[in-house]
C-alpha cells in the first residue's frame, strides 16, 4: 500500500514537472518537442547577473527565469570561461542564485516598417501609446556596423531645419552629424521641437533617452503640437534600467537605418548623449571597468563613435542627418562626453544661458558654434555674408563693456560703428518663435541683407 502511494506521488510530481516545462515553453514561444538548455544564475548584483551552464556569445539575448516562472529578457555583455555576465532589461530585484537562464535568440532585433510612423515605442519595439500592437513582421538587428568609409557619399546638399540662425549661419548638409550642447533648462527640447517641425525630411526618428517621464508627453504635446506624422519616438526614461537606456539609442538608430536603406533622407534626433553615456557608465562600473574622468569607464568613449558613425550619407541609398544633444553639467564644455562628442561630430551648436537673459530664443551662441560642412555646400555670397555677420557679432561681444559704460565714441572704428548700428536688427534676426518655421532661402536672404546693407 505504501509503495503504491509513493508511485502515485512520483507520477504527480513528474506530471507537475512536465506541465511546468510545457508552460515555460509556451511563455518562451518554443516548440513543444524542443527541450531548452538551461543555465543557472550564480550571482545577482545591482545591475549585473552572472550565470553558468551555457556557452552564449556577447550580444545574445537570454531569458532570465525566476522560481515562479516569471521572466525577463537580458543581454550577454561579457563572457569568461564558464561564467557569463548578463545585463537585464528590467531591474535585478526578484532574482536569486539558482534561478534559470536560457538563450532566446542570437542578437537583439527590433520591428521596422511604415507601421512605426506616428508611434511611440520602447527600445524593444513594444508600443507605449494606445494605438495597439505593431502590425509588422519585419525586423532588423539593433547593432549594425557603421557605414564603410569608402561607401559614404559626399555631403553636397543643404538640409534645412527651418531655424533662421542655423540655416543661415550654421548650415547643415544631408548626412551631417551635429551636436547641440547646453546646460539643463536652457532650451534643448524646444530647439529639438523646432527642428522636427521645420525639417522637410520625409522620415523623422526621435530618441528620448534617460529623460524625465513627464517630458515625454510634454515633448509630444508642447514641442510637436501633437503632430507625429512621419515621426517615430523611441523612449527610455530615467527610471528604466541602464540596458534599456543604452539600447534605446541603438534601437532608434537601427530604425533610421532601415528607412535610409529604402532611399529616404531621415532626420535623427537624440536627447541625450549624456544620459546614454551614464547608462553605459553604470554597466561598465558594475562589470569592474576602471573609472576615468568623471567616473566614465573606457567603454563609454568607445561606444560613442559606434553609435554616431552609423549616421551619414551612403552611396546608392538615403541619408541620416543626425542631431545629438549633449547635456553639459554646469555649462562646462570641457566635460569628457562633450569633448569626445565634438571630436566625432561634424559640427556643434552651443546654447548659451546668458542669451536667455536678453530674451533671445533659441539662445544659440553663434561665435561658439560651428558647422564643418557649411562652406562646402553654400554659395559664395552666402559664405561671405555669414563671415561678416559673425565678425559683427564678435566685435559687439569684444567691446560690450566699453559700449555699455559709454567709453566708446563713434568714428574710431568703422566696422564697430556698423555693428553697433545693426545690433538691434541682429538680435531680432537671431530670435525666433518656437511655432514659426522660416524657409531656407528666406533665412539666407535676411542674413545677407543685414550683413551687406546699411541700417537707417
Amino acid at each position: 500500500m505504501s509503495e503504491k502511494i509513493n508511485n502515485q506521488a512520483n507520477v504527480l510530481r513528474h506530471g507537475n514537472k512536465v506541465s511546468s516545462i510545457e508552460l515555460l515553453k509556451q511563455k518562451l514561444n518554443m516548440p513543444k518537442n524542443l527541450s531548452p538548455n538551461f543555465g543557472e544564475i550564480v550571482s545577482v548584483e545591482t545591475n549585473i547577473i552572472k550565470a553558468t551552464g551555457l556557452s552564449p556569445s556577447v550580444g545574445d539575448v537570454v531569458w532570465l527565469i525566476r522560481s515562479d516562472d516569471s521572466r525577463t529578457e537580458g543581454i550577454v555583455i561579457a563572457t569568461h570561461k564558464e561564467i557569463f555576465s548578463i545585463s537585464p532589461f528590467s531591474f535585478t530585484e526578484g532574482f536569486k542564485s539558482g534561478d534559470r537562464v536560457t538563450i532566446a535568440k542570437e542578437g537583439l532585433r527590433i520591428p521596422v516598417g511604415e507601421e512605426l510612423l506616428g508611434r511611440v515605442i520602447n527600445p524593444l519595439g513594444m508600443p507605449l501609446d494606445d494605438q495597439g500592437i505593431l502590425q509588422t513582421m519585419q525586423t532588423t538587428p539593433i547593432i549594425n556596423a557603421p557605414i564603410s568609409a569608402l561607401k559614404r557619399g559626399l555631403i553636397d546638399e543643404v538640409f534645412s531645419v527651418g531655424v533662421k540662425s542655423i540655416d543661415s549661419l550654421l548650415t547643415c548638409g544631408k548626412g551631417q552629424k551635429m551636436g547641440i550642447f547646453a546646460g539643463s533648462g536652457v532650451g534643448k527640447s524646444t530647439l529639438m521641437g523646432m527642428i522636427v517641425k521645420g525639417s522637410q525630411a520625409p522620415i523623422k526618428v526621435v530618441a528620448l533617452i534617460g529623460e524625465r517621464g513627464r517630458e515625454v508627453p510634454e515633448f509630444i504635446h508642447k514641442n510637436l503640437n501633437n503632430d507625429l506624422s512621419n515621426t517615430i519616438l523611441v523612449v527610455a526614461t530615467s527610471d528604466d534600467s541602464p540596458l534599456m537606456r543604452k539600447y534605446g539609442a541603438f534601437s532608434a538608430m537601427a530604425i533610421a537605418e532601415y528607412f535610409k536603406s529604402l532611399g529616404n533622407d531621415v532626420l535623427f534626433i537624440m536627447d541625450s548623449v549624456t544620459r546614454f553615456a551614464m547608462a553605459q557608465r553604470e554597466i561598465g562600473l558594475a562589470l569592474g571597468e576602471p573609472p576615468t574622468s568623471k567616473g566614465y569607464p573606457p567603454s563609454v568613449l568607445a561606444l560613442l563613435p559606434q553609435l554616431m558613425e552609423r549616421a551619414g550619407k551612403e552611396e546608392g541609398k538615403g541619408s541620416i542627418t543626425a542631431f545629438f544633444t549633449v547635456l553639459v553639467e554646469g555649462d562646462d564644455l570641457s566635460d569628457p562626453i562633450a569633448d569626445q562628442s565634438r571630436s566625432i561630430l561634424d559640427g556643434h551648436i552651443v546654447l548659451d544661458r546668458s542669451l536667455t537673459d536678453f530674451g533671445i530664443y533659441p539662445p544659440i551662441n553663434i561665435l561658439n558654434s560651428a558647422s564643418r560642412i557649411m562652406n562646402d555646400i553654400i554659395a559664395e555670397e552666402h559664405k561671405l555674408a555669414a563671415r561678416k555677420f559673425r565678425r559683427m557679432q564678435a566685435l559687439l561681444k569684444e567691446n560690450e563693456v566699453l559700449i555699455r559704460i559709454g567709453s566708446y565714441h563713434k568714428g574710431n572704428d568703422a566696422e564697430l560703428d556698423e555693428a553697433i548700428d545693426k545690433k538691434i536688427v541682429i538680435e531680432e534676426f537671431l530670435g525666433q518663435d518656437e511655432n514659426t518655421q522660416v524657409d531656407f532661402t528666406e533665412s539666407v536672404m535676411q542674413m545677407i541683407n543685414i550683413a551687406n546693407n546699411s541700417v537707417m
